[in-house]
């Protein structure tokens, strides 16, 4: 199986605060420390939208998990970037070039258009790092990575089960992986990256991040169904051995163990007949 082409690069990112960049802009003229300037800017969040989750502008990523899929759609391999150093500006380059290396895999993502891809291209520009196969300015509309309906490009879960921006989907990725009997959101949620990257807590949040690609890469499976690039056995046979792949390299007070616990299998309404 390690020898089989990438395909597909279904990843996720997590991300922090620049507080130096907050004090500046948000509060020049007092210039709190970077940590005040953070948790106030989050306050002003909370009282203002009831959540106290900061732009992506003023963010940088310290986390990107990639899983690496066949053609077939069987995973070959789930890596974290730059681990364990974790550093933003290493990550950023090796994200971009492990897409140039691989020949430009479709990307996967849950909602990446509007997050996780414009964060990764922001780092770009944040750390000077070169990606001219990404921003090929020069190439057709249509052909454009970037394009927003070119989905060989870049495969937006949360865009083909919206129709692309249509309708809402309330309840996100952890509401997507439930409905699949996969674990979502289990000890860390999204809003408290900060918070653990605060307490040194850099090796939990990759692990969170590895467990939401596995939710991605489950929830890719069903589109493929949806869409008839597999049959419905298929993909249920693709998870079985996802799931015997993910048991052979679980560990003690590992992400994967934890993921195991938490699995659901999928109600099948089917009971062996086939769907109409």
């Amino acid at each position: 199986m390690a020898d089989l082409p990438v395909r597909y690069f279904v990843f996720d990112v997590e991300s922090v605060a620049d507080g130096e960049l907050i004090s500046k802009l948000r509060y020049g003229d007092d210039r709190p420390a970077p940590a005040d300037a953070i948790e106030r800017y989050r306050s002003e969040l909370v009282e203002k939208y009831d959540s106290d989750f900061i732009p992506y502008t003023y963010q940088f990523p310290v986390s990107v998990a990639v899983a690496k899929v066949a053609a077939d759609f069987r995973l070959i391999d789930l890596v974290v970037l730059d681990s364990p150093q974790f550093r933003p500006h290493i990550i950023t380059r090796d994200f971009w070039r492990g897409w140039e290396a691989y020949r430009r895999p479709t990307l996967v993502t849950f909602n990446g258009r509007t997050f996780d891809l414009p964060l990764l291209e922001l780092a770009a520009f944040r750390y000077g790092v070169s990606a001219p196969g990404w921003f090929n300015v020069q190439g057709k509309s249509f052909e454009h990575p970037r394009h927003r309906y070119n989905t060989e490009a870049h495969f937006d879960i949360h865009d083909l089960l919206t129709n692309f921006g249509a309708s809402r989907f309330t309840g996100g990725l952890n509401l997507a992986a439930n409905i699949l009997g996969k674990p979502g959101k289990m000890d860390i949620r999204g809003d408290a990256v900060q918070d653990y990257y605060n307490q040194g807590r850099v090796d939990e949040i990759n692990e969170y991040c590895r467990c939401d690609v596995l939710d991605t890469y489950f929830l890719f499976l069903r589109c493929q169904v949806m869409i008839g690039r597999l049959t419905l056995e298929q993909e249920q046979g693709l998870v079985n051995e996802t799931h015997r792949w993910i048991a052979e390299r679980a560990a003690p007070q590992n992400a994967y163990e934890l993921y195991l616990k938490n699995w659901g299998d999928w109600s099948n309404p089917w009971d062996g007949e086939k769907p109409a």
